[in-house]
């Protein structure tokens, strides 16, 4: 191990490959801090680029733009409720309401930190425990997967505040519904799709993040005739840029950025998981282990669930390498794009990549820590000016959401229908919000529902028709048997209040 970090070291502190670690991360940040973009298409950009390179080189790059982005996000979601990436959606949730409490400074400090401590320590966890978690990794089977997903979907309750349990459940079967439309995955047969060859391919989860976040938000600005610069305008730019966290909201940092790491690089480990079922799972968790006071503030500016997400996704970034470099099989949407350029350089990642090419399974490794550095040291100086873009008034930042969200969808689909789509659940969302339906349930059923589907199928496929499959394996009936002890403590408090 010593050899391959030295190793690592080497290639990765070359100055050609350091350069390509700022660039990345250059890169990613500024897309990530676009609504409608993603990590997947800057690195579907970076492959042509990355012809020539040294395989190590153009993945040390890929990367870059990969946590980059992940680690901009955060920008958009807390200061216009437009999350960058859909890694950070719940971001949004106790970042936005911080933001407009003149709080924006400390909000996106809050989230660089989190990012910089949930990034280093996965990448610390990768170094050490990237055999073994491969392992961990081909013991998981459909069976196991549904029953994560049925686990994912159980955070509901965290999103449910006092007398909202009901309402969460109705959004979350919401949510399984719109993931629903477009064709079988498995026999390609069309569904719900009203005879337009539009829904043939699915609502994006772009789409649905836009228009039930940014684009609502804009509109909600404009039916209720609130300002969200208002509130900034009596607070001193110095104020609304100060990125000071006293000692408590450090205290509190460092109580939630441990065990959210922990669970972050776990989830990345499991292929198909991913960021944004990590970032879900950990704000659900971490208001779970909270006091009945601070669940209280959890979507009013909580700085529990602030951290929680911001550092689980980006821990899971580092854990999706696992399944990508250890079993060729990538963690995320975006690890897949990356495989495809691995091939393209003619390697072949999987078990005995250590032994075929050590300094690209290594290399990668120290560069992400390089990563977080290049990434924490540009993001601080400029939260203070970047803050201030909350202060932009009611006519101008309207206007902007709505391009950046109608242009954004356009250039990704080139496609009017999404555009009409997107506005029709933009007024739905707006009718949902004004009757106090909270939104993130249904952002986590359909993020989960296609995956649960999916792997409840095969199963059922594998066992003949028969459900037995829930009970067989000991790992599928542990996860189901948490899932029913937390969702039957939600019901009881319910029905206790």
């Amino acid at each position: 191990m010593i050899e391959g970090i030295l190793l690592g070291l080497k290639t990765a502190l070359s100055f050609t490959n350091i350069l390509m670690v700022m660039f990345g991360c250059i890169i990613g940040t500024v897309i990530g801090m676009l609504p409608g973009l993603g990590p997947m298409t800057a690195i579907a950009l970076m492959i042509p680029i990355t012809y020539g390179f040294d395989p190590s080189t153009g993945l040390i790059l890929m990367a870059g733009v990969y946590y980059g982005a992940v680690f901009g996000g955060s920008t958009s979601s807390i200061l216009i409720n437009a999350p960058g990436v859909p890694g950070t959606v719940a971001t949004t949730f106790d970042g936005y309401p911080m933001a407009q409490q003149g709080k924006a400074g400390k909000a996106l400090a809050i989230a660089a930190y989190s990012s910089f401590s949930g990034g280093t320590i996965a990448a610390i966890f990768l170094l050490i425990a990237a055999p073994i978690l491969s392992k961990v990794s081909l013991a998981f089977r459909s069976p196991d997967y549904f029953a994560l997903m049925v686990l994912g979907l159980t955070a509901v309750s965290a999103f449910s505040a006092k007398g909202q349990f009901l309402k969460a459940i109705m959004m979350t079967i919401l949510g399984l519904m719109l993931a629903t439309v477009g064709q079988d995955s498995l026999s390609d047969i069309p569904r719900f799709i009203f005879n337009s060859m539009s829904l043939s391919d699915g609502i994006s989860f772009i789409l649905i993040a836009m228009a039930m976040f940014a684009m609502s938000e804009a509109l909600m600005i404009i039916f209720k005739g609130k300002d969200p610069s208002k509130a900034t305008k009596s607070i001193s730019l110095s104020e609304l840029g100060s990125i000071r966290l006293d000692k408590e909201e450090r205290k509190k940092m460092l109580k939630t950025i441990p065990r959210s790491s922990v669970i972050g690089f776990l989830i990345g480990v499991l292929p198909g998981a991913g960021a944004t079922i990590a970032s879900f799972l950990a704000y659900g968790m971490e208001r779970n282990f909270v006091s009945k006071e601070e669940k209280e503030k959890f979507g009013k500016g909580s700085v529990h669930g602030l951290a929680a997400p911001e550092t689980a996704n980006n821990a899971a970034c580092s854990g999706a390498f696992v399944p990508l470099l250890t079993l060729g099989i990538p963690g995320s949407g975006t690890t897949a794009v990356m495989l495809g350029a691995l091939l393209a350089f003619g390697i072949q990642p999987g078990p005995r990549l250590y032994m075929t090419n050590p300094e690209v399974f290594w290399s990668v490794i120290m560069s992400m820590y390089i990563g977080m550095v290049i990434l924490l040291i540009l993001n601080l100086p400029l939260i203070p000016y970047i803050a201030r873009l909350l202060a932009v008034p009611r006519n101008y930042l309207v206007p902007l959401i709505l391009f950046f969200s109608v242009a954004g969808i356009y250039l990704i689909y080139f496609n009017t229908f999404d555009i009409f789509l997107m506005i029709g659940l933009a007024v739905l969302a707006c009718s949902l919000r004004l009757y106090n339906f909270p939104m993130p349930p249904l952002i986590l059923a359909f993020v989960l529902g296609g995956m649960m589907e999916e792997n409840l199928r095969r199963s059922l496929l594998i066992s003949d028709g028969s459900f037995n499959f829930l009970w067989d394996r000991p790992l599928t009936a542990i996860i189901l048997a948490g899932t029913i002890l937390l969702v039957s403590w939600q019901v009881y408090k319910s029905f206790k209040k």
